[in-house]
């Protein structure tokens, strides 16, 4: 099974700026250590292809409980 490297969209980042867009989250299943935070795409594609691991972006989901109401499903 190959590697996981989850990362998500930063929300302070704005389309047009130059700064990194995504923020890397966790790596299973992968011998890496990451010592940036915000990294551009091009830089995780390199990255997942140097040790054979896939990116997973992660979406943001829909907000349907106040802050203090988490469910959480098993």
């Amino acid at each position: 099974m190959p590697g996981k490297i989850f990362y998500r969209e930063r929300q302070k980042a704005v389309e047009g700026k130059k700064q990194p867009r995504f923020k890397l989250v966790a790596v299973a299943d992968t011998n890496l250590k990451v010592y940036g935070k915000h990294l551009r795409r091009s830089e995780l594609e390199q990255i997942a292809t140097a040790v054979g691991a896939e990116l997973i972006l992660l979406t943001h989901g829909d907000k349907k409980f106040k802050d203090d109401e988490v469910e959480i499903k098993e």
